[in-house]
């Protein structure tokens, strides 16, 4: 015989702010008093700007053109075409690259005018990333923050490397074939033929930050480059060794321009 279970409804009370309904309790729903949804109000642009200060200024850039005059040697250093070559070589053949070493013969006159960068017209350059090096290593010397100065010094180039698309800056100058004795990283001993500018100059573009550098302050910074860091192979400020004095350059004259767009 079953028994039935009585069913007991409860009533739930009242709470402030909510509207009587013939619903179940568990379907009620509460509506809070005094709620009203709006929409956000629109604000011009103009009003937007006077709310919110920018403090954030325009980039100030100014460029000037260098001559710049050897005092020392420049030693051209580029990456073969040949070491290129035999790199990717030994990469392809793998494992089997070192059971089927064989040395080459050597042409030492093909190797030093390898090492000259040359561009697509056909004119003999310097890397722009050279000059551009010095001056960010030369703020060791003067305290300035060298993040902030690869940020705010850039060289324009006139043209690129026509094999690797290195910008360049015009090289004037007759170069010679040296033929150098080194010691490779390794410990083994080598000759390596390198082009020699006993004489050489160019002029280049530097283009800076305004609100970092005065166009004194890029003046002295590539005084102090020329004099103290130098450019190319054997530079003082090599960082494979103390450097053979190479490289080293005096600031002849100073023109300044108006800034230039960049391509």
């Amino acid at each position: 015989m079953s028994r039935k279970i009585p069913v007991i409804e409860a009533e739930m009370p009242e709470v402030e702010g909510t509207v009587p309904t013939s619903e179940p309790p568990r379907f009620r729903r509460q509506r809070t008093k005094g709620f009203e949804r709006t929409e956000p109000k629109k604000t011009s642009e103009a009003e937007s700007n006077k709310r919110i200060p920018i403090t954030i200024r325009a980039p100030n850039f100014k460029t000037a053109r260098f001559s710049l005059i050897g005092t020392a040697p420049y030693v051209a250093n580029k990456f073969t075409q040949k070491n290129m070559a035999e790199m990717m070589r030994k990469q392809e053949a793998g494992e089997r690259a070192r059971k089927e070493r064989k040395r080459s013969p050597k042409d030492f006159d093909s190797l030093w005018r390898q090492a000259l960068h040359i561009s697509k017209d056909g004119w003999i350059g310097l890397p722009a990333s050279g000059i551009r090096n010095a001056m960010i290593s030369a703020c060791r010397l003067v305290g300035f923050k060298m993040t902030i100065a690869k940020m705010s010094i850039f060289v324009l180039q006139d043209g690129v490397d026509a094999e690797l698309g290195t910008p360049l800056v015009r090289l004037d100058g007759k170069p010679v074939r040296k033929d150098i004795p080194v010691v490779l990283a390794n410990g083994s001993t080598d000759i390596l033929p390198r082009p020699f500018f006993e004489e050489w100059s160019c002029e280049c573009q530097i283009e800076w930050d305004g609100d970092q550098f005065g166009p004194e302050d890029v003046f002295h910074l590539l005084m102090r480059a020329g004099r103290q860091v130098g450019l190319g192979a054997g530079r003082p400020d090599s960082s494979n060794s103390n450097g053979m004095g190479w490289g080293l350059f005096d600031v002849e004259t100073v023109n300044e321009m108006p800034r230039r767009r960049r391509k």
